[in-house]
């Protein structure tokens, strides 16, 4: 990145969640924060049936949830 500051990384796991790598802040509806150190990771709901959204709890697997999507070539 131009300034220095570390970047984001969201990974797309094929039929699972999205793998977030910090630095992130994520802010709930409430204005509630989850802070997550550079380096450090969360894994957020991707298929709707999570119990601890919006955070994955595998719900995924029960769910039969199906997904491969690839960014465009």
């Amino acid at each position: 990145m131009a300034d220095g500051a570390p970047l984001v990384e969201i990974k797309v796991r094929d039929d699972g969640p999205y793998k977030v790598t910090g630095p992130v802040r994520l802010v709930d509806p409430d204005g509630g924060t989850w802070e997550v150190p550079p380096g450090e990771s969360i894994v957020l709901c991707r298929c709707g049936a999570s119990q601890t959204k919006p955070f994955c709890d595998r719900s995924h697997r029960e769910a039969g949830f199906s997904s491969c999507e690839r960014a465009p070539s």
